[in-house]
């Protein structure tokens, strides 16, 4: 018995009801229908079907067996799609929704080498922070920072960025240097608009406790590089990704606090509908920044490599 073909139409006899209507959906004679059910019933040692003179139906065994035949056939379709989409191209447009600050300092440059690869693709991005209904509005998929809000798409982490909590050196010699995230009750602290808004710092301490506190200050927005520049002058104490950060932050005009304290690390995260076949165009990308994030030094791998100099 061919068990594939037999699985064929034992699903196209539960669809249709009927043998002889399943035969002609497959262009089957309608004994040779029915000997590959019985031969499929013989095999499994379980009546498959009801049959009367006016109806097929399904039994309780049937009804199970539909479930698992179903995704036996789907996995095999999945495979071969699989195995065929590997030398494909990417071709087409790829529509990508992207976190600003993040996708303006690392997507944006690694365009122009993906686009070289695949001349015959082409790039629509979005730069923007805001929510995206990705099927409703097109996209093929998102870049966002921090945990996945909705459960019924699916997420890939490319990268993981580490909050560093800074200030500028003429903050610091004002006002004093934190020594604890308790301290940050008495200073201005800058709040990045969204991603907490409850205006609450979160931290775990060299002894694994955690602590929070709740901060306030001159500013709340929703922009990194807005709240970076306004600690940058002075006026206030700010908790900023790192990727947002060059590799020498005397450079940056601040200085790193509270290093035996850290937030919760936050993923880079790829979001994309639950489509069983991932295009090859979206799965190419995604495995391209996550190849180019994972050999950058500091945010790319979750480690800190920001340079301190005393």
């Amino acid at each position: 018995m061919d068990q594939l073909a037999a699985l064929r139409v034992f699903l196209k006899v539960a669809e249709k009801g009927s043998f002889s209507m399943a035969a002609r959906s497959l262009n089957l004679s309608k004994s040779a229908v029915s000997k590959l059910i019985s031969a499929l019933e013989d095999h499994l040692g379980a009546r498959l079907f009801y049959r009367t003179t006016r109806q097929v139906s399904l039994t309780e065994e049937g009804r199970a067996y539909v479930q698992r035949a179903t995704r036996i056939l789907e996995d095999l379709a999945d495979a071969d799609n699989a195995v065929s989409s590997l030398n494909a191209e990417p071709r087409g447009t790829l529509r990508i929704s992207c976190a600003l600050d993040f996708g303006l300092r690392h997507v944006a440059p690694a365009l122009p080498e993906f686009l070289g690869q695949y001349p015959d693709l082409k790039i629509d991005v979005d730069f923007n922070d805001r929510f995206v209904d990705l099927v409703e509005e097109g996209y093929d998929l998102a870049l966002r920072i921090g945990s996945l809000s909705d459960s019924s798409l699916i997420a890939r982490k490319i990268a993981v960025a580490r909050m560093v909590v800074a200030a500028s050196p003429a903050y610091l010699a004002r006002y004093g240097t934190p020594l604890s995230p308790a301290d940050l009750a008495d200073h201005d602290c800058l709040l990045y608009r969204g991603r907490n808004n409850s205006g609450e710092w979160t931290f775990t301490g060299p002894d694994g406790q955690s602590q929070s506190v709740r901060v306030s200050g001159p500013m709340r927005a929703n922009n990194g590089d807005a709240l970076k520049e306004t600690a940058r002058h002075g006026l206030g104490i700010v908790a900023i990704p790192d990727f947002l950060l060059g590799a020498d932050l005397e450079q940056e005009g601040l200085v790193e606090i509270l290093r035996d304290y850290q937030q919760a690390l936050l993923p880079v995260q790829s979001i994309y509908p639950p489509n069983r076949h991932l295009s090859t165009k979206v799965r190419r990308f995604i495995d391209y920044l996550a190849q180019r994030f994972s050999t950058r030094p500091g945010w790319g791998n979750g480690t800190d490599h920001i340079v301190h100099k005393s």
